[in-house]
């Protein structure tokens, strides 16, 4: 990943609506416009899994899924593109959903499993980000995020086969890791 130039939040926004980054897949990261890693057809699948799995499993709950749409997280001065987020079901046409909106966030690794790992991982737990997922794409597992303060998360479990995995805000909510392969 590396990075195109450093800007202000506010100067990010105004260049992505103005159409000045179409066609370009970057994020806002620690003020500066990174380029992200290439989406390979690996990858591009399991977000599709992830979406299918979440519209399918979330039906009727007050939770609103978006699939690649960023989020905005001013504390640690960053503006990322999660493959998956849920979300408080509303509508966000004059903001970015922050901290306080997110139920949980899914990330789609194989190229950028070290990025996500470290130090999305990191950012997102400074941020207060209280749920994060990775889909491990290289060693089919899924790598759980909890507890997060300034230096990271406190619990980190990586899940596979047949291991419950159950979001914090709805725990009756079940994911086997391996059905994400099946």
């Amino acid at each position: 990943m590396s990075t195109v130039a450093h800007v202000t939040m506010d100067e990010y926004e105004r260049m992505a609506e103005a159409g000045v980054l179409e066609g370009r897949r970057v994020e806002f990261i620690r003020g500066a416009i990174r380029e992200m890693s290439p989406k390979g057809n690996r990858h591009e699948d399991m977000v599709d899994q992830l979406e299918d799995w979440s519209h399918e499993i979330l039906r009727g709950k007050p939770v609103r899924i978006r699939i690649q749409n960023s989020i905005r997280l001013p504390s640690v001065d960053m503006l990322p593109e999660p493959d998956v987020a849920w979300v408080v079901r509303r509508r966000y046409s004059g903001r970015q959903p922050g901290p306080a909106d997110i139920h949980l966030l899914i990330e789609a690794a194989e190229t950028s499993l070290d990025y996500d790992l470290g130090e999305k991982a990191e950012l997102y737990a400074a941020a207060g980000v209280r749920d994060y997922w990775v889909v491990d794409l290289i060693n089919r597992r899924v790598v759980v995020h909890r507890d997060p303060d300034a230096d990271g998360y406190r619990t980190v479990q990586a899940l596979s086969g047949d291991s419950e995995v159950r979001p914090l805000a709805f725990p009756v909510v079940v994911l086997r890791p391996a059905s994400l392969w099946d």
